[in-house]
């Protein structure tokens, strides 16, 4: 049995507005323990608006002590496939230096591109998206069915 999701030509409509993500997910979740092919549902935020979280303050140091934890990844990595090529204990060596002059160049790197905004965006965040609430969505086909399965849950949504 091969799966058939809908093409871009399908048209979807509105079976129910929930104001949470997980909600939405419950009711989705509902539809498939019921047997519904959800490969014809689709969860549409509605309302999306980027939020950026403050998470820190970013200073010369803070960028320098960042930019050594990448170097030293990339460092290692560079090491471990140096010590493919290396004989005996002579690869701890190789691979210590190579994480070493990756974190000492990854600070000096995090150090310069920091300091060079000249205090430009002094803290760190994280972006996310949100919306004010979400749609589930059905192909037109099953829209019906979807709403019978959903019974109280499935009042459609404001047209506004």
């Amino acid at each position: 049995m091969t799966d058939t999701v809908p093409g871009p030509a399908a048209r979807y409509e509105p079976v129910v507005e929930v104001t949470t993500y997980p909600e939405a997910q419950r009711l989705v979740d509902r539809l498939s323990d019921r047997g519904f092919p959800v490969e014809h549902v689709r969860i549409v935020g509605v309302g999306i608006r980027s939020v950026e979280q403050v998470t820190g303050r970013r200073t010369n140091g803070r960028a320098a002590l960042d930019g050594a934890a990448g170097g030293a990844w990339f460092g290692l990595l560079v090491g471990l496939l140096l010590a493919l090529f290396v004989v005996d204990v002579q690869w701890l060596t190789v691979l210590l230096v190579a994480v070493a002059f990756g974190a000492a160049w990854g600070a000096l790197f995090g150090f310069l591109a920091h300091w060079s905004t000249g205090g430009r965006r002094d803290f760190t965040s994280v972006t996310s998206f949100e919306a004010s609430r979400y749609e589930i969505q059905v192909d037109a086909a099953h829209r019906a069915e979807a709403a019978h399965l959903l019974g109280d849950a499935a009042t459609p949504p404001d047209p506004a």
